[in-house]
């Protein structure tokens, strides 16, 4: 009976698995495939010859390499930042004491209920206040108040062994030694589910990109995808789903190789030291 029970998981996972993986299979042949083919009952699920063709048109209709730059700097620039400014919040609401720090946590945690859209005003008028507007920095800025990623990194840092600290003060380590020496490089878990969660929420940002740039040169790549919509009797399929496969590729490949940091980092804060 265990032999049978066990046959019948492995054949549940691997439906599983087909459906979860098809729709990623079809959209990146059917980039490679004409509008009709797409369209056809049934549509064409192997790989077709229409892949320059389909390419030559999409980048005649967007500009796609510089959409593909600027969506790929504000994601690894705004990446980089959050893993600095996270990782050193958690730090110091997860080790240290000090005056208002359970109020200041409330705060963190109480913003986690506030949608989103009711801030895209109050931030367009600081952006325009400071100058900002249809810049980089504009989408990129606002976006660092992100209280999930603080409240990951600080469950993560109460798993992490205080007397490792204590041992470095003991040697003389200064506190941000500690944080950059010693603490950093053992909550890779931690900081790899960090990456993959704030790069792919960045690459796939769409509303605030799209209120804040006003510049065509600076548009992301969501928003030039938008721009393919087009009419809705007359869509290309093919060229559509070939952009959003070459939207898609990177975030597929962020998650490969972070998965293993993205599972442990995510069970990490679940216990505690």
């Amino acid at each position: 009976m265990k032999k049978v029970g066990r046959v019948f998981g492995y054949i549940v996972l691997a439906i599983g698995a087909f459906l979860s993986l098809f729709p990623f299979y079809f959209m990146f042949v059917s980039g490679t495939n004409t509008n009709a083919q797409i369209l056809s009952v049934p549509p064409k699920l192997t790989i077709g010859t229409e892949l320059a063709k389909n390419f030559a048109i999409l980048s005649g209709k967007i500009d796609l390499l510089q959409s593909t730059w600027n969506t790929l700097f504000i994601s690894v620039v705004y990446t980089v930042l959050a893993l600095l400014l996270f990782s050193a919040a958690g730090y110091a609401l997860a080790k240290f004491e000090f005056k208002g720090k359970k109020i200041i946590y409330g705060f963190v945690m109480g913003s986690m209920m506030i949608p989103s859209l009711v801030m895209y005003v109050p931030l367009f008028e600081m952006m325009i206040k400071l100058n900002l507007t249809d810049s980089y920095w504009a989408v990129i800025l606002p976006l660092l108040a992100n209280a999930f990623g603080i409240f990951l990194m600080r469950q993560n840092m109460l798993a992490f062994p205080t007397a490792l600290m204590e041992a470095g003060r003991i040697d003389g380590v200064g506190e941000i030694g500690i944080f950059f020496k010693i603490v950093l490089p053992n909550i890779k878990p931690a900081l790899g589910a960090l990456v993959i969660y704030m790069f792919t929420s960045m690459w796939n940002n769409f509303m605030w990109p799209l209120i804040i740039l006003g510049s065509e040169d600076k548009y992301t790549l969501p928003i030039a995808l938008a721009m393919l919509d087009g009419n809705p009797t007359n869509k290309n399929y093919a060229v559509i789903l070939l952009a959003t496969a070459v939207a898609t590729l990177p975030i597929l490949i962020i998650f490969l190789i972070f998965q293993k940091q993205f599972v442990a980092g995510v069970m990490g804060g679940a216990v505690k030291e």
